[in-house]
């Protein structure tokens, strides 16, 4: 098993202050950490080789809640179905709908560790479909704490709404990827949850006129928030469409009795695109739930996954552009999400990066054998002046670069 990743290898500090000692002495001691919380997210990136690993899955639990403030805070390695548990309890819920990716990005030794943790989630900056219209998970962080690499403890934010106080590092560490420090609690605002769903269905629409009809239903007035276009392929896969060419679907969230109105109406609105089925809510839920995990690309375990960011415009070519190397994608928030898998080669990498290139947007691997994460970039490059950016951020929090060093760039 691979240095760092073995899950017999993970130690497991028991508080926020254990941890602070352990990364002390890794510090005092240049002994690399290979940070986790459940392992479900260990190919997000390049291979981590260190000798020890250490998991946030002892901190645990919802330490405030607040429906009224519509806050909640919970220790890093507590799992995101209790948070949305309690959140629906009270008829709440997480903005960002973060995906689950256990099935893409598990460990290659085995199964993970357990659940995703929320610490993971917000570590990855993972949001879901309804990110195009409500934002990302970093946008939701109201405040975290975190050890850095000196095995300090530093916060940022807070617990209210409106907090101006201090430097804002919930952002710079959202998305990190434990590379910067360990996060041990988060806050995040939450909202009231819809009471009910529904999805708009047009069939056999091309990529291209797929876009257009995603791009007339996010510019109307009637509050879509998820958008996507499924391949034939994909669509096939998916709870509840079956056989019928490619599927472009919209989603409504609202009260349950404003919901027939504004299908009714964003029907109309699409009717020039093609003929629109609507889907109720207990469909509509499964269907989305699977696009947010990429589920309908029917990954094997053999298989590389890439996901680009790009303008919505360039969904299509890109769609166009992979399929020619022999990749399956799907598109999410209205064609700027590509979610692509198919042979886990160098050939494939390369043309997933000459694609997010030549339409000026951004890529990550997110599944690939080890030797091809380590070899080639999982990210873009960086230009030089923000590369020094980069490494000067990077020494500031964690001055040895103990912390999951190579995880994102290599040498850092």
């Amino acid at each position: 098993m691979p240095p760092g990743g073995a899950a017999s290898a993970l130690e497991a500090p028991a508080d926020e202050a254990a941890l602070v000692a352990r990364i002390a002495a890794a510090h005092a001691a240049g002994e690399p950490l290979a940070i986790w919380g459940n392992r479900t997210k260990a190919s997000l990136g390049r291979p981590v080789q260190t000798a020890a690993a250490i998991s946030t899955r002892a901190l645990s639990g919802i330490t405030l809640y607040s429906p009224s403030e519509l806050v909640i805070a919970a220790r890093a390695g507590t799992p995101v179905a209790e948070l949305e548990a309690a959140l629906s309890a009270e008829g709440q819920h997480l903005v960002a709908e973060p995906p689950d990716l256990s099935a893409l990005c598990g460990p290659e030794d085995g199964p993970p560790d357990g659940p995703p943790t929320i610490g993971g989630v917000v570590a990855c900056n993972l949001s879901g479909p309804r990110r195009i219209a409500l934002g990302a998970m970093r946008d939701h962080v109201l405040g975290v704490r975190a050890v850095n690499g000196a095995g300090e403890v530093i916060t940022s934010g807070g617990r209210v709404l409106k907090n101006v106080t201090g430097l804002d590092l919930c952002k710079l560490l959202s998305g990190s990827r434990g590379t910067l420090a360990v996060l041990t609690e988060v806050t995040l605002k939450v909202l009231p949850a819809p009471e009910a769903t529904a999805t708009l269905v047009l069939r056999g629409l091309t990529a291209e006129e797929g876009v257009v009809a995603l791009a007339a239903g996010l510019g109307s007035p009637f509050g879509v928030t998820g958008a996507a276009f499924l391949p034939d392929e994909a669509a096939e896969a998916a709870p509840a469409l079956g056989p019928g060419g490619s599927a472009t679907i919209l989603r409504l969230e609202e009260f349950a009795e404003f919901i027939p109105y504004r299908a009714e109406r964003l029907s109309a609105l699409l009717a020039t695109h093609g003929v629109v089925r609507c889907l109720d809510d207990a469909t509509s839920r499964v269907l989305w739930r699977s696009v947010r995990d990429a589920a309908p690309l029917c990954v094997s375990a053999a298989e590389g996954v890439w996901r680009l960011s790009v303008r919505p415009s360039s969904g299509p070519r890109i769609l166009a552009s992979l399929k020619s190397w022999g990749l399956r994608c799907l598109l999410d928030w209205g064609g700027g999400l590509v979610w692509a898998t198919g042979p886990a080669t160098e050939s494939s990498h390369i043309a997933v990066s000459a694609a997010a290139a030549a339409a000026g947007g951004a890529f990550w691997t997110v599944r690939a054998p080890p030797s091809l994460r380590a070899a080639l970039p999982v990210v873009p490059p960086e230009s030089p002046s923000v590369a020094a950016l980069t490494r000067r951020v990077k020494a500031a929090f964690d001055p040895k670069g103990i912390l999951s060093p190579g995880r994102i760039f290599a040498g850092i």
